[in-house]
Formats: C-alpha cells, sequence, structure tokens
C-alpha cells in the first residue's frame, strides 16, 4: 500500500522499501516509513541519506537509530504500554476489535480502559498518531466508494420496528451506494447489518432480525450481544461492505460487528467531522435525541455556507417525530430557505421513501 504526494512518499511495506531502494534511489527525504521491521536493512539506510525522512514506529537496531536522527531524520518509536498499533496501515474489523471470548479482554475494551488513564503527553501524541493514520487508511478505503451516512438513535433495540426500519433502509440503500454509520450500537448497527445483508432480499433480513432479538442490547453482556453478531455473520458469510466510524470517546459503547470495515478515533470531534465529510452521497438521519439532532444541524451549517456544487442531501426519515417531538425540521427547513441547500433537504415518512431519495441523489 503506497501514496504519493508531491515529495511525500508513504512505505508501508518492506517490499516497497526493497524495491524503491534496488532502484537506486539516492535519498529518503520525504518518505514516510510506516511500521517497518528495518533490523535487517544497515546496509541500504547508510547508502542513503536521510534528511527528510520520517521514520513511524519502525524497528531499528540502536546503531542505526543513532546513524539516522543524527543525519536529520526524525523518529517515533511505538510508545510502550499502548495496546493498539498507533501506525496501523487499515481500518479495523470486527474479529480486529472483537479479538478475546471474554469482552473485557478484546482489543476495543483494552483500548477503551488505556485511553481513559492515559494522560501524559506520551499518549496524547499516541492518540493523535494512531488518529492520522486512520484517516490516512480510511481515504484509501473510501476511494472508488460513493458513501451515503445514515445516523439516528443508538438506543435502538433489536426486536423493535425502529431496528428492524434500520435494516431495510441499509439494504436498500447497499443496491446502489455503500453505506456508513457512526458505528455503534442500536440504529447504527441495523443500518450497518442492512449493509452487510446487501442483495439477500427479505428472507435473509427476517431471519437475521429473528436470530438477534433475543439480545435485544449490549446491556449486560456485550459478549453475549457479540456472539449473537457473529452467529449471523456466521450465517450469511461473506457479507457486503458497508462502513462504521466510532469513537473511544464513546468506549461504554461498542462498536457494531457488522461494518465491514471500522475506523475507530479516539477523539470524538475529528470522528464527527470526518463522517459528514465522506458521506458524498448525503445523510439520512432516522429518529434519535440530543446526538442526532447535533448531527443534522453540523450537516445543515455545512450545507447552509456551501455553493450549489457541493451541498449534500439530507433526509429526515419521521413526519411527526422531527416536526413534534423533536422539531428539528422547522428550523432545518426556514435555514434552507432561498439557500442552494433548500432543494436538498427532505422529509418523509418512510424508510422506502428516504432509500429512492438518496439512491437518487436528490
Amino acid at each position: 500500500m503506497r501514496r504519493t504526494r508531491g515529495r511525500v512518499v508513504d512505505v508501508d511495506t518492506l517490499e516497497d522499501f526493497d524495491r524503491r531502494v534496488a532502484a537506486g534511489v539516492r535519498s529518503l527525504s520525504g518518505w514516510r516509513m510506516r511500521a517497518l521491521d528495518l533490523t535487517e536493512r544497515s546496509s541500504a539506510l547508510r547508502s542513503v541519506e536521510v534528511s527528510g525522512a520520517l521514520f513511524l514506529g519502525c524497528s531499528l537496531n540502536l546503531a542505526d537509530e543513532s546513524s539516522v536522527r543524527a543525519r536529520g531524520a526524525v523518529v517515533f518509536p511505538e510508545a510502550p504500554g499502548i495496546p493498539i498499533d498507533t501506525y496501523r496501515t487499515t481500518l479495523y474489523t470486527p474479529t480486529d476489535l472483537f479479538d478475546a471470548a471474554d469482552y473485557g479482554d478484546s482489543l476495543d475494551a483494552r483500548t477503551y480502559a488505556w485511553s481513559e488513564r492515559a494522560t501524559s503527553r506520551d499518549a496524547a501524541l499516541a492518540k493523535s498518531l494512531h488518529d492520522h493514520t486512520i484517516d490516512v487508511a480510511l481515504a484509501e478505503w473510501v476511494a472508488g466508494r460513493r458513501l451515503v451516512g445514515v445516523m439516528g438513535g443508538h438506543g435502538v433495540v433489536r426486536g423493535s420496528r425502529e431496528y428492524a426500519d434500520g435494516v431495510e433502509l441499509g439494504q436498500r440503500l447497499s443496491a446502489a451506494l455503500t453505506v456508513a454509520t457512526g458505528g455503534g450500537p442500536g440504529a447504527m448497527e441495523a443500518v450497518n447489518l442492512g449493509g452487510y445483508l446487501a442483495g439477500r432480499g427479505a428472507d435473509a433480513r427476517e431471519r437475521a432480525l429473528s436470530m438477534l432479538a433475543s439480545v435485544p442490547s449490549f446491556a449486560p453482556s456485550v459478549a453475549v450481544w457479540v456472539d449473537a453478531a457473529f452467529a449471523v455473520r456466521r450465517e450469511f458469510p461473506d457479507g457486503g461492505d458497508s462502513l462504521g466510524i466510532p469513537t473511544w470517546h464513546y468506549g461504554h459503547e461498542p462498536p457494531n460487528p457488522f461494518a465491514s470495515a471500522i475506523a475507530k478515533y479516539f477523539r470524538n470531534a475529528q470522528r464527527e467531522a470526518i463522517l459528514l465529510e465522506v458521506c458524498q452521497a448525503g445523510i439520512v438521519f432516522l429518529p434519535g435525541s440530543g446526538g442526532t439532532v447535533q448531527e443534522i444541524f453540523q450537516d445543515a451549517c455545512e450545507n447552509f455556507y456551501a455553493d450549489e456544487s457541493s451541498v449534500a442531501p439530507m433526509i429526515l426519515v419521521g413526519r411527526e417525530y422531527w416536526t413534534e417531538q423533536y422539531p428539528a425540521w422547522p428550523l432545518l427547513a426556514a435555514l434552507a430557505a432561498g439557500r442552494p441547500m433548500q432543494h436538498h433537504v427532505h422529509l418523509v415518512d418512510t424508510v422506502q421513501e428516504a432509500a429512492e431519495l438518496a439512491s437518487r441523489g436528490t
């Protein structure tokens, strides 16, 4: 995996490093090397200029590390005691995060526990570097895909009508687009499940819903909740692609196991901005409360100041909900009046209507 931007070169595999050096490169200036084991590359490192090179979490012999530092390279070693790979080059998968039978022993739980007590400058740097590498990996995953975001309440439980609607919405949207959510439980899990079941039809959806209904929530047991999800994955192998963008800021809520790719961040504000940024096909808002209302107007602010070519559709599902229970729609419509966004904000009653609008790119 490699990306070149001007003089910046990302080198993420030892094979890529060897190939470039063998081609006769004389300077590593502008190279960003991540998580490479260079302990057997002393000769190569001493044969080239390294001023301006960046070594992120690479393994180096002590003599080589001293040498490259003295010759102008910047070396960021792997900080001790951190459960995650600060310099990882790919997004997470469900099996990465849920890698232990006991959720408390899993990478996801251990990372949250570490983040709660890690307050040093080194820890802050590690978190920033990790989130940067997730940014890079996410940009590579998104390339070539057209994403539609879905936001909604994290309190929606399996077995409810709202959960079933979310699954159907995700399934319908995935016929033409790639769905992205906040990656958590509730409506987010439902939509990612719909993405996972893309192309399988209503019978598969009803079977999956039936399998999950006996474990409505991750409380009191995350492990039991996760096990039910992985049972569905085994019943329907080779599921479709979808994206989850959760955060360890809300680490008491586990990420859902149905997103095929998980861009998990430490910083919630960064994660929320990124979710809006990558959803070029717009956002569908299912019923939710404080967090969903915030996301509606965060998205509205982006659209309010955008020109016609940059406006992304906003579709609110639930006419009564968004006009009476939480009357976000009247304010949104007032903000949109006379602006380029006016014809791109919609209020509908059903997920079927929402999927049709989003798929048309209206």
